[in-house]
């Protein structure tokens, strides 16, 4: 489907016959966005309503409407400089594939002062008369024949505007319109209605198989069925609103929480127990220091002259050793001597007296080397001060390094504990404060409590009236069955009740198919849409309420609160978009205002990345605070735009124009 020309007449600010040329292409060339740049108030709203109201008459979501009676929505669009002569219309022209062959059809709707309703006629173009003619067929049954092409349910997602998206942007579950449009999508629209079809028609047949004495007792059972039933209905939109009461008190509650830490709350609480915590910290310090001077009274002052103590060992033992030498020197050279006169006696011959002869000159040699110089010892310490010297050296003084070094350390851990303390107590609040950030959190706590009880209270009375629901069904299933005469009835009522058990297994499994492929739909419109490509790894679909799920590469879940105001208006962009294309229709996308509060990164995004791809038609009505000129040349620079015009407003006159060119043409 492509749109191909809109026509105003006296419609809205649009004074006379004012023509917009929506063909999305340039010379030829197929260009996505048509640009129509406007004040507030200058007609941009009306626009969009003036194609909504061709489409689909009085069934038609205009902005304006409110609750007027669509007669009088119709009067009131009438433009007030309008002649008493001259009617009010709207025409669309649009193109779409019809019998394999494309067809052009022109949607015209008029009305003129005090009409109850418009007229409608739909013409389609001869190609070969060159000229349009009326179809009176298609005009009878146009209601029927547009929802085949662009059905209302779905109308929404392709036609929308800035306030349906910061709508979308803000709730925690989907407005109306697009929970309806999920449901049209993924056909549970056509299963609901089909269940209250059954419904209707087990009521009927057991109407007729029930006796004329009976008939009164089972209407009245009926009412009751339809009372609890309404009351069941009123009793879940209060479930929504205590919801919502009690997800915003649990956020006033973390926020006075965060307060009463962040100003010094938790801190002036546990001021008792730091200020013992403070007290034992200083008596563990001073035992440790006790510790410490102890260590100093012992061996460990020896350590700072260790190196002294080392060389005395070793002068106590050369000293040792040369006394142990020149003893043994003494009584070596005596027995020496002794040996010689005993060698002289046994009368060995020279030669081997000369070598023993050297061989003990040779030991006398080497005992006078180890007896060294005649300085006498200064030292003179005992085998058994050496021994101390080397137990002190080799383990009492390391031994009361590591002790000292424990104790020291233990010191500095416990003067951190101190210090860190000390600045606790010096950030706890004041006691005035302390009691007004107490007093906040408690009646934040409060709050929360009684919204969770009216929740509670809430679930509890649907669970009560599920009973009642189910009670009033079994009677109502079960009352006539002792005067069910005709069979063919009988079998109707069992049918209807497995149809209805299929039909529920059979919604639940589409939801669950249908719905995961939206979820990759709106996961890769929102990748692609973010500049931050690490926050979301996947969105998930709530399948009852329809709501919006984040959660980033890790699997964590994303709190909403936590994006930012573009972010979330990317994501309701990215939920339209995606669910847009799921219907698989391609159909043109119109959008009013669509940069609201986005920043420059996400409006670069938008304007790079949706606009040229939301669809191969783009509509956008835009102030100039939105489509800026650093907008409008990117969007000429990426060849997207087919057309612009401006509608310019006379505020004097109270009338719009449309113009070709944009505000910097």
């Amino acid at each position: 489907m492509q749109f191909l020309e809109l026509v105003l007449k006296n419609f809205g600010p649009y004074t006379g016959i004012q023509t917009i040329n929506l063909r999305p292409e340039k010379d030829g060339n197929p260009r996505p966005v048509i640009l129509l740049g406007g004040m507030n108030g200058g007609g941009k709203t009306t626009l969009m309503d003036g194609i909504r109201l061709a489409l689909y008459g009085g069934r038609a979501q205009c902005s304006t409407r409110g609750n007027l009676s669509y007669s009088d929505f119709l009067n009131q669009s009438i433009n007030r400089q309008t002649p008493p002569f001259e009617d009010t219309r709207v025409e669309l022209t649009f193109e779409q594939i019809q019998d394999d062959k494309l067809t052009q059809y022109k949607i015209v709707r008029y009305w003129k002062p005090g009409d109850i309703k418009d007229t409608l006629s739909i013409l389609i173009y001869s190609e070969i008369v060159t000229d349009w003619f009326p179809d009176k067929a298609i005009s009878n049954t146009w209601d029927e024949y547009i929802e085949t092409l662009l059905p209302v349910g779905i109308s929404n997602l392709f036609l929308f505007d800035g306030e349906q998206v910061k709508e979308l942007a803000e709730l925690e579950t989907p407005p109306e319109f697009v929970v309806g449009a999920i449901k049209s999508l993924l056909g549970l629209e056509l299963a609901e209605r089909l269940a209250v079809d059954l419904e209707i028609l087990a009521g009927r047949k057991r109407k007729e198989i029930a006796g004329k004495k009976d008939l009164a007792a089972l209407e009245k059972i009926e009412q009751t069925f339809q009372q609890i039933t309404a009351e069941k209905e009123l009793q879940i939109e209060k479930r929504g609103s205590c919801q919502n009461a009690l997800d915003k008190a649990k956020q006033h509650q973390q926020q006075a929480s965060d307060k009463f830490i962040y100003e010094g709350g938790k801190i002036a609480a546990d001021r008792s127990f730091l200020d013992k915590q403070l007290n034992d910290y200083k008596t563990a310090a001073e035992k440790s220091r006790q510790a410490a001077i102890e260590l100093a009274s012992k061996e460990l002052p020896l350590a700072l002259i260790s190196p002294l103590l080392t060389q005395a060992t070793i002068q106590a033992e050369t000293e040792a050793s040369r006394q142990q030498a020149k003893i043994a020197q003494s009584i070596i050279k005596q027995k020496s001597d002794r040996l010689l006169n005993y060698i002289a006696e046994i009368s060995l011959n020279p030669e081997q007296i000369d070598k023993i002869q050297d061989f003990i000159r040779q030991e006398n040699r080497e005992l006078e080397q180890q007896a060294g110089s005649d300085t006498p010892p200064w030292l003179a310490a005992s085998s058994e001060n050496i021994q101390q010297l080397e137990n002190l050296l080799s383990y009492q003084i390391k031994a009361q390094e590591i002790a000292a070094a424990k104790q020291i350390a233990e010191i500095q851990n416990i003067e951190s504990e101190i210090d860190f303390t000390d600045r606790q107590l010096a950030a706890a609040a004041s006691p005035e404060a302390y009691e007004k950030l107490e007093s906040a959190v408690k009646n934040a706590q409060k709050t929360v409590a009684n919204a969770a009880a009216d929740l509670e209270s809430a679930n509890r009375r649907i669970d009560e009236l599920d009973k009642e629901l189910a009670k009033t069904q079994k009677e109502l299933e079960t009352y006539s069955s002792e005067y069910i005469t005709i069979r063919n009835s009988q079998h109707v009522i069992g049918s209807i009740a497995k149809a209805q058990a299929t039909l529920k297994l059979f919604k639940e499994k589409l939801t669950l198919k249908k719905l995961n492929k939206l979820e990759i739909e709106i996961t890769d419109c929102f990748r692609y849409l973010l500049h931050k490509t690490d926050l979301v790894h996947r969105v998930a679909i709530d399948t009852d309420t329809f709501s919006l799920s984040i959660y980033d590469p890790e699997g964590k879940p994303v709190p909403k609160h936590r994006l930012s105001a573009g972010e979330k208006q990317l994501l309701a962009i990215a939920f339209l978009w995606g669910l847009a294309r799921v219907s698989g229709r391609q159909l043109p996308v119109a959008i009013d205002t669509p940069l609201g509060r986005l920043d420059s990164s996400h409006r670069n995004n938008l304007v790079e990345r949706y606009f040229p791809s939301a669809s191969h038609q783009v509509i956008l009505l835009s102030t100039d605070t939105e489509i800026r000129k650093v907008e409008y040349d990117k969007l000429q620079e990426l060849e997207a735009i087919a057309r612009s015009y401006l509608l310019n407003y006379d505020s004097a006159k109270r009338q719009t124009t449309v113009e070709p060119g944009y505000f910097w043409d």
